[in-house]
């Protein structure tokens, strides 16, 4: 699925009334489409009076035909929040609304209004669109703000909840809270994004007439995972397959009192296919992660005084990685310090393997982030918003408030591929291609869930998979365990060791 700003998605309508097409029909279909979302929701829980507060634009013609479609079944009220529709297709919807429906001017009667949302079971919002880029006038915060008072209506946005931009998804003000928000034709970026996501609830797309081939030729900012996943299946290994031709991953992870993070990303390599995995441990913990990893070689490497792999190692990784690796993955639980940033930036100069860099083996290239142009393999990175903000020199907010954007910027200017985690986790390819991920949960949100997306990118790519396939793969079906572990436990108790159970089911 694509994800379109909104001055393309006027581009695709204008097209298609360009192509002989009425715009109204677009209207009737797209108003008949939230009111089949509202119907099954209405039948379900019973609801009995539904208010439709409604704008000047079209976005408010699409209100005034959903509030059509629904009067068939239920008590409907219709809020005008600026007074009299202002668009001609808007116009015509309003004059042909039921006269069974109770039109309320909010200019005019104020208390009658905010007396009706908050009466209402269900409020479903059609003031403003993707178009709007400013801050709510006054007449609609009080309706939006009413409509979040009311905690017991279910709350349904047409295309966007009012109050965010639809091309970033800030919020400069407030914004209304949906339960579902049902966009048309293909997601916008408010969809996807922080903060805005937060607000959007269930999100939804419905086809309305638009042809195909307008939408296949128009301009996107981002696919979703799960669209590469549809035309790019995952293959299964030939009959013939042995343990070399499955690859060798090179895992350098681990630290005193980190020994879990080498587990956790290692036993996700094995789950996600690999064929051998070296495992590089400081001795430390070596008894520890090889009573856990029973399938791997192991590496035993001396120490520093921290418990850290001591820079003394670096002959034997580098002879390791040069002549029997197919792909590293370095950070998981190694630790920081100066000898360590050394010996990351050394490793990363003079691979030529794939590779992967996490958590402390992003943080150890901070302050040399051009050593990732010396790589002469594919890199993956896999910040959450605190590595990435040290990466972009910025701070998280700024980060959260520009994922796109920065996660894009990073990876075409150091020819990497960043997958950005988060709720909706955004992969960008060193080409300028972003996907965004819309698997996944909240209960994912626990320490050593990104270890496990770690090895299993890095897996990916020691068996021979390209860089965007081993991180669209990886972010998709690692979303996937986390929401079949949110199933059968709950979000709140899932362990990320609980997902590696989960891979055995979802990547046969």
């Amino acid at each position: 699925m694509i994800v379109v700003e909104s001055g393309e998605m006027q581009n695709i309508e204008k097209a298609y009334v360009r192509n002989g097409l009425p715009l109204a029909s677009l209207m009737e279909q797209a108003g008949a489409a939230v009111a089949e979302l509202a119907t099954k929701i209405i039948i379900q829980n019973k609801l009995k009076k539904v208010t439709v507060l409604c704008g000047k634009g079209n976005n408010g013609g699409d209100g005034f035909v959903t509030a059509r479609f629904l009067s068939l079944m239920c008590e409907v009220t219709v809020i005008l929040a600026n007074d009299y529709p202002a668009t001609n297709l808007g116009k015509l919807n309003f004059e042909i609304i039921p006269d069974k429906v109770n039109i309320l001017y909010f200019s005019e009667k104020q208390d009658e209004c905010i007396n009706a949302i908050s009466d209402s079971d269900m409020l479903i919002d059609a003031i403003y669109g993707i178009s709007f880029r400013d801050v709510l006038d006054p007449f609609s915060a009080m309706l939006i703000d009413t409509c979040n008072k009311n905690t017991r209506a279910v709350k349904i946005a047409i295309d966007t909840p009012s109050g965010i931009i639809c091309n970033t998804g800030e919020i400069p003000d407030e914004c209304f809270h949906a339960d579902y928000t049902i966009s048309f034709t293909a997601l916008k970026p408010l969809h996807v994004l922080y903060p805005s996501t937060d607000y959007c609830g269930k999100v939804s797309v419905a086809k309305i007439g638009i042809p195909q081939s307008l939408i296949d030729t128009c301009t996107y900012v981002m696919k979703t995972t799960d669209e590469f996943i549809e035309t790019h299946p995952l293959k299964k290994n030939k009959k013939s397959a042995h343990k070399g031709t499955n690859g060798t991953l090179l895992s350098i992870c681990g630290s005193y009192g980190m020994s879990g993070a080498a587990v956790l990303s290692g036993m996700a390599a094995l789950r996600s296919g690999v064929g051998i995995l070296r495992a590089a441990v400081p001795n430390v913990i070596y008894p520890i992660v090889a009573s856990k990893l029973t399938e791997a070689v192991f590496i035993p490497l001396p120490q520093s005084n921290d418990g850290l792999i001591s820079i003394n190692s670096f002959d034997t990784l580098q002879y390791q990685i040069l002549e029997k690796a197919s792909a590293l993955l370095i950070g998981c639980g190694l630790g920081t310090s100066n000898d360590m940033a050394e010996l990351v930036s050394a490793m990363i100069s003079t691979s030529n393997k794939p590779v992967v860099l996490d958590a402390d083996g992003i943080n150890s290239i901070t302050m040399n982030i051009d050593v990732l142009r010396q790589c002469n393999a594919p890199v993956i990175l896999t910040p959450h918003p605190g590595e990435m903000a040290n990466l972009a020199g910025t701070t998280v907010a700024d980060i959260q408030k520009n994922r796109y954007r920065v996660a894009r910027d990073f990876a075409s200017k150091y020819g990497v591929t960043v997958i950005l985690k988060g709720a909706n986790t955004l992969i960008a390819l060193p080409d300028g291609n972003v996907y965004v991920n819309l698997t996944g949960n909240n209960g994912m949100a626990k320490g050593g869930s990104g270890d496990v997306l770690a090895g299993m990118a890095a897996s990916f790519l020691a068996q021979g998979l390209s860089y965007a396939e081993a991180a669209i793969y990886a972010t998709y079906y690692h979303g996937l365990a986390g929401d079949k572990c949110a199933e059968k436990y709950s979000a709140r108790t899932m362990l990320p060791s609980d997902m590696l159970e989960e891979l055995k089911y979802i990547l046969k």
